[in-house]
């Protein structure tokens, strides 16, 4: 058996405590509260959940999604954000093996998991998910190579040689900066013109740091998709809830998140499919 099927469970098992402990972050970083203590409580009876109440996914299926003591309802979101990490985790490294690409893929996974429930639930984006996760990201770029499309150009222009690392820590450079800032000024103009808040500064980081993880091309493809989702699901689900779209502001981190997703799940078929598309 390969070995990245033999740790795939693994990892998926790994993946259910991550989850578990996004969800911490979920709850505890938009609000400035600490993720080391106190330990989770129960928001109805503000008793302390016992160990055995806070396995990932069981606990909530024994407790039929509600506390012990108080028999309050438990949001489903916790056991959600638990599956989906160790299922991504398991696929992962069902794919890359235990490597350092299978690791950047699971961490870049669970910042981005992180993100979308936490601009579901506050439409808030904690920069410990952002600003750590474009730190994250360009660290990465040295151990695990990006494709050096535009980087490259350029160094063939410039007629200059970098290594492979520099190469690629070049091209995480631009995937940040370039549609990070081509977002915000869209956002400015669109502000200006339209006297409406287009996009916020959390949703700029959180491109910077989808583009040091993905690189310039992965990163506008994940534009592409995000924004079709939230076009097509965005406007189901106001008219579906009857919300106003001259008002309601929709959760664009959560669409550039799953486009993300999407993405990375794919291991390269729809950025080298977009790539060739433009040749």
């Amino acid at each position: 058996m390969p070995d990245s099927l033999l740790f795939s469970p693994l990892a998926g098992l790994f993946g259910l405590l991550i989850g578990s402990f996004l969800n911490v972050c979920i709850y505890r970083w938009p609000r400035d509260l600490s993720v080391v203590k106190p330990r989770s409580a129960c928001p109805g009876c503000n008793n302390t959940i016992a160990w055995y109440d806070n396995v990932p996914v069981v606990s909530f299926l024994l407790l039929r999604g509600r506390c012990r003591r108080c028999a309050m309802k438990i949001s489903p979101v916790y056991p959600t954000v638990e599956l989906l990490t160790g299922l991504l985790f398991a696929w992962f490294i069902a794919f890359d093996g235990l490597s350092l690409a299978g690791v950047k893929d699971c961490l870049f996974a669970s910042i981005l998991i992180g993100l979308i429930f936490a601009d579901l639930e506050t439409r808030l984006l904690p920069d410990e998910f952002t600003v750590g996760g474009l730190v994250a990201g360009l660290a990465f770029s040295f151990f695990v190579p990006l494709p050096p499309t535009i980087f490259g150009l350029i160094a063939d222009i410039l007629r200059i040689h970098p290594s492979l690392r520099l190469m690629s820590f070049g091209e995480s450079v631009i995937g940040a900066a370039v549609p990070a800032i081509a977002m915000w000024w869209l956002g400015w103009i669109f502000e200006k013109v339209r006297h409406k808040e287009y996009l916020g500064f959390g949703d700029v980081k959180m491109i910077a740091m989808m583009g040091a993880f993905l690189g310039l091309t992965g990163t506008v493809v994940t534009l592409l998709i995000g924004s079709l989702i939230g076009s097509i699901g965005g406007y189901a689900w106001m008219k579906l809830t009857g919300r106003d779209p001259a008002t309601y502001y929709l959760p664009f981190a959560t669409f550039l998140g799953a486009g993300a997703l999407i993405v990375i799940a794919a291991h390269g078929g729809i950025t080298n499919w977009y790539a060739q598309l433009l040749r």
